[in-house]
């Protein structure tokens, strides 16, 4: 390719945008043109104000386009759109920015909340008039001319319908509602947004209910407007059933979930299909009360029991508790009628059992009476008889056991005699060995007195302590020592310590 000829650069007036553009569709036009780009440089102002020409006179006709909102924001009356096309998948394939300037924006934005009820915001699909525009400071954009609510209300509709269809076709669509309704209901679990006008018109009767402890109320609060309502509902849901479930180990008996009217477009945050497969797969029977009576989400078609506000709701369990005390009071009713019927019954039959067992009573115990004698005159003459045989026994017994007792203290008489006999000659034996013995420890004792053995020339020997010694082992030479004898003691050193084997072994 050939260098540029930069020379040309300053030779290209930004007057030439005014050349006649008709030109361009020539094809000599083209293939001087293709030639000329191929030696020159432009400036980036140039190229782009080319292209903005382009744009300009290819479309400059508005038309109708599709897209979704992903951004949304306004500034001094203008609002700034972030559009953009997802293929089936979710997948952004295209996208583009759009400006709906201040003169056109009130009207236009009026009419659409006039038709849809809703405020255009993010995630809304919509059907816009257009007209492309390019700047070359800016970029590209769509000039946004005007916006087609009826497109906006179909598609929530279609959106809507393939919701049920999908909630159907998985069974959640009367799953709730097979759940059968409490018999009591004393625990109510309530979702409802904080500080709202229809959680006003609800705790109004509630608070009453609660305070006569018919019925407790738990509850729980939520944003219900909004992209992220449909989130922050299920995350009060599941927190509320888990709370209660930790706290009383068992479900609630309903779930209210209650919001009070607003405008279309802020209830169609509720229609949420992750939303209402939560709602339809909760173990108690959940009542729906959002908007007004002309108002209807998809909560409404998944709940257990609908109704058209939050007032009515609290209106239901009131009737629900009404009618419970209602049925209560006829079965208490019918109860003690009927109990007072089987009393008067059970008295008229006790007094003819009681007459009749009072008469066969009476026979009976004629009829007792009469074999009662009988016995105790058969056991009278029985017992005569058997004493008359006990006593011959008895005295026939007492005079053997006399005869033998007899002989066996003859026989023991005889023993003790001569075990007398045996013990006096042992003691008298007994007695004159001991006195031997006696006579022979005194002896001894005679023979070892310390006296008798002083008068035979031995002696005793002391140390300073006054204790008497028996071994010379406990001496030591300088020591002083006390000798006594038969008459008299006299003190004495040690001067020498002989040491014997005899003494040793003796030790």
């Amino acid at each position: 390719m050939p260098k540029p000829d930069l020379s040309r650069l300053d030779t290209i007036s930004s007057q030439d945008s005014d050349i006649d553009v008709d030109i361009f569709d020539t094809d000599e036009f083209k293939d001087s043109f293709d030639q000329e780009l191929e030696n020159t440089v432009l400036r980036l102002s140039d190229y782009l104000a080319a292209v903005e020409l382009v744009i300009k006179e290819t479309f400059q006709h508005s038309v109708w386009v599709k897209a979704e909102i992903r951004n949304l924001s306004s500034k001094g009356g203008h609002y700034y759109f972030e559009l953009a096309e997802k293929d089936d998948d979710g997948k952004v394939i295209a996208s583009c920015r759009g400006n709906l300037w201040r003169f056109k924006a009130a009207r236009v934005l009026a009419k659409f909340e006039r038709a849809t009820g809703m405020k255009l915001e993010r995630d809304v699909t919509v059907l816009l008039n257009v007209t492309a525009s390019f700047h070359p400071l800016y970029g590209f954009s769509l000039a946004i001319n005007d916006i087609d609510p009826s497109y906006t209300l179909g598609d929530l509709a279609r959106q809507y319908a393939a919701m049920l269809e999908r909630l159907s076709g998985e069974g959640l669509l009367t799953l709730n509602k097979q759940i059968p309704s409490p018999f009591d209901i004393e625990h109510v679990l309530v979702i409802a947004p904080e500080k709202a006008a229809g959680l006003g018109d609800f705790r109004a009767d509630a608070d009453k209910l609660q305070s006569t402890n018919a019925c407790h109320f738990h509850y729980h609060y939520a944003t219900f407007q909004g992209n992220h309502a449909p989130k922050e509902i299920r995350q009060a849901i599941s927190k509320g059933m888990l709370t209660f479930k930790k706290q009383y180990d068992h479900d609630p008996d309903i779930m209210v979930i209650i919001r009070g009217g607003g405008a279309v477009g802020d209830l169609a945050y509720l229609n949420d299909y992750e939303l209402a497969a939560l709602v339809a797969e909760q173990p108690i029977p959940v009542w729906v009360g959002i908007g007004h009576e002309r108002d209807s989400v998809i909560l409404d078609e998944v709940a257990h029991t609908s109704f058209d506000t939050p007032s009515k709701v609290i209106a239901g369990i009131i009737n629900h508790l009404t009618s419970l005390m209602q049925r209560t009071q006829s079965y208490a009713d019918a109860i003690q009628r009927i109990s007072q019927q089987h009393l008067t019954q059970a008295a008229m039959s006790s007094d003819r059992y009681f007459t009749a067992i009072q008469s066969l009573s009476s026979h009976n115990l004629q009829h007792w009476q009469h074999l009662t004698d009988q016995h105790f005159n058969n056991i009278k003459q029985h017992a005569k008889f058997e004493l008359r045989e006990v006593k011959i026994t008895t005295e026939s017994n007492m005079q053997r056991i006399q005869q033998t007792s007899y002989n066996q203290l003859s026989k023991t008489k005889d023993s003790i005699e001569r075990f007398y006999i045996t013990t006096k000659n042992n003691s008298h034996k007994l007695l004159n060995d001991v006195a031997q013995q006696i006579r022979y420890y005194q002896q001894v004792v005679l023979i070892q007195n310390p006296a008798r053995l002083l008068d035979q020339g031995y002696a005793f020997v002391k140390n300073a302590e006054d204790t008497y010694l028996n071994s010379v082992h406990t001496l030591e030479k300088g020591n002083f020592v006390t000798v006594v004898m038969s008459d008299g003691s006299f003190n004495a050193v040690v001067y020498d310590i002989t040491k014997t084997n005899a003494i040793k072994n003796s030790n």
